[in-house]
């Protein structure tokens, strides 16, 4: 079956009903490695279930990795804490992500304590270890392998974040790199040479010449625009680059698109929810 990646939302913090929060889906064989968790993650991965992505069935969620802890990165957390455990997965959810994990994932269960108490001690009878979580706090390098994937966590610019990542998969068939919320620097060039497949955020240029100075100042320290990006991958040229986290302000996906075929000339789809690559 290979490697497959799945975009379970590509969304921004504004509630576009068409596109649910920053999510996806590295799927290896049955196998699924979720990156992020915007609202909507679990539902969009019941949907890629039924158009036959048999590893993103909900009892199968149990592994996550977070770029950061922005809330619309994490408001669906949990989420996929929860909903795969009442749907019956047997096992822990593993989450891979910045410091600041464990205290969020802490806060997490207790706020939900009064679920978990009833569904366990109530008439359910829900197992105890799909509800366990184990959040592994991650710094730059390698972060986790397995018999299907290699996965390597490289630093990223996000306004005064002081910890945010990028993703780098390495399966038995495909390279694919996950850029995170991020502002160009030297050093994610290196980390997308090689890449199959490269999913990056991007925002229109001609939109933020029409936003206010402050917002101008936040989107350029924190975000990538079309031609930043498309410089970036005249350097590296990956086999397909995928954008989500579009940030478009008035403009249209084809606008975004003729920004960067201005300046890059290889194969760059515009990214929508329950995509498969």
């Amino acid at each position: 079956m290979g490697t497959r990646l799945v975009l379970l939302g590509t969304g921004n913090p504004n509630p576009n009903p068409d596109r649910c929060g920053p999510s996806s889906a590295v799927v290896v064989d049955d196998q699924a490695y979720i990156i992020d968790a915007g609202p909507g993650l679990v539902r969009r991965a019941a949907a890629a279930y039924q158009r036959g992505i048999e590893g993103l069935r909900a009892d199968r969620l149990d592994r996550l990795f977070l770029t950061h802890l922005h809330s619309d990165h994490t408001i669906g957390l949990p989420d996929i804490i929860l909903t795969p455990w009442v749907m019956e997965r047997k096992g822990p959810l593993r989450i891979w992500g910045p410091p600041g994990t464990k205290k969020m994932c802490t806060h997490i269960m207790k706020a939900y304590s009064e679920d978990i108490e009833i569904r366990q001690n109530g008439l359910e009878k829900a197992n105890n270890s799909g509800i366990e979580i184990r959040p592994i706090e991650i710094k730059e390098g390698a972060v986790h392998e397995d018999d299907l994937v290699k996965v390597d966590a490289f630093r990223v610019k996000h306004g005064t974040w002081e910890h945010s990542f990028g993703f780098r998969f390495e399966t038995p068939d495909r390279t694919i790199v996950i850029s995170g919320d991020c502002s160009p620097t030297p050093e994610l060039v290196d980390n997308y040479r090689g890449a199959d497949i490269l999913l990056h955020e991007v925002y229109s240029c001609d939109g933020f010449s029409r936003r206010s100075d402050q917002w101008k100042a936040y989107h350029s320290g924190s975000h990538t625009s079309a031609v930043q990006l498309a410089e970036m991958l005249l350097k590296v040229r990956p086999e397909k680059v995928v954008l989500h986290h579009h940030l478009l302000w008035g403009t249209s996906p084809e606008d975004l698109l003729r920004e960067i075929r201005e300046v890059y000339d290889g194969d760059v789809v515009f990214g929508n929810d329950l995509d498969i690559y």
